[in-house]
């Protein structure tokens, strides 16, 4: 008696597309259906959709912006998000 292994959401492709793509589109399609994404204007959640490649639209607050293709903030991104917040910072903490 052989047991199943447990695909998930991609398991309706079966034993097409390789497992290596099966498993990506998994990760990207669990993230995107979570609804944990937070919009960065209105910080609510489960409001996101993505509109195209790149291209994202809050329905709570009727905002557009980009991001990364599958997911809302890209590595490089987050980054330059963090050091414009952190200049920020120093430059108020010298006009103090």
């Amino acid at each position: 008696m052989s047991k199943l292994k447990k695909s998930g959401i991609s398991g309706r492709f079966q034993a097409r597309y390789g497992a290596n793509v099966r498993k990506k589109w998994r990760l990207i399609m669990e993230r995107q259906k979570s609804g944990k994404i937070k919009c960065p204007k209105c910080e609510s959640k489960g409001y996101i959709n993505r509109i195209s490649t790149g291209i994202w639209y809050c329905r709570k607050c009727d905002a557009r912006f980009t991001g990364g293709a599958y997911y809302i903030e890209t590595p490089r991104g987050a980054e330059s998000f963090r050091v414009s917040k952190r200049k920020q910072r120093e430059l108020e903490a010298i006009e103090e």
